[in-house]
């Protein structure tokens, strides 16, 4: 699903959502801020929004996994094997991965991301109603 993204010129505030079509239920619409990514204040679990390596006129909302020099470890292709890879995060890259993941576009197809392409963190969910409320980093498993 294609993500439209609407921000102020202000590093603070930005929302982020999925392009509405005539076919979906409903919409995530995410409060975004600028200034963790700016600081350095970002850690594994944490949602980001970020352009993607492979389209970057589009932008993708991701949970990040590692941050640099962190070892990560993943499944390959889920959807037909167990097989596992591990890797070390490079310098200034970080590691995302979708929380679908036999659906989902992320690191373990592109690789790690360079931090640059980091445009916000996701603390909020406005929308839809039944998931109002602060986006608190996944916990580790």
């Amino acid at each position: 699903m294609e993500q439209l993204y609407i921000y102020s010129e202000k590093p603070l505030f930005a929302l982020c959502y999925p392009q509405i079509c005539r076919h979906c239920c409903y919409c995530n619409v995410l409060l975004v801020e600028r200034i963790s990514i700016r600081t350095g204040k970002l850690r594994p679990g944490d949602v980001v929004i970020l352009r993607s390596p492979q389209t970057p006129r589009k932008i993708i909302c991701k949970r990040l996994i590692g941050m640099e020099g962190d070892q990560v470890t993943y499944v390959v292709d889920p959807k037909n094997s167990d097989r596992c890879k591990t890797i070390v995060v490079p310098k200034g890259h970080v590691w995302v991965e979708g929380d679908y993941i036999y659906d989902s576009k992320d690191s373990r197809n592109f690789g790690a991301v360079p931090y640059g392409l980091l445009e916000g963190r996701a603390f909020w969910t406005l929308l839809p109603r039944k998931d109002f409320g602060s986006l608190a980093p996944k916990p580790k498993s």
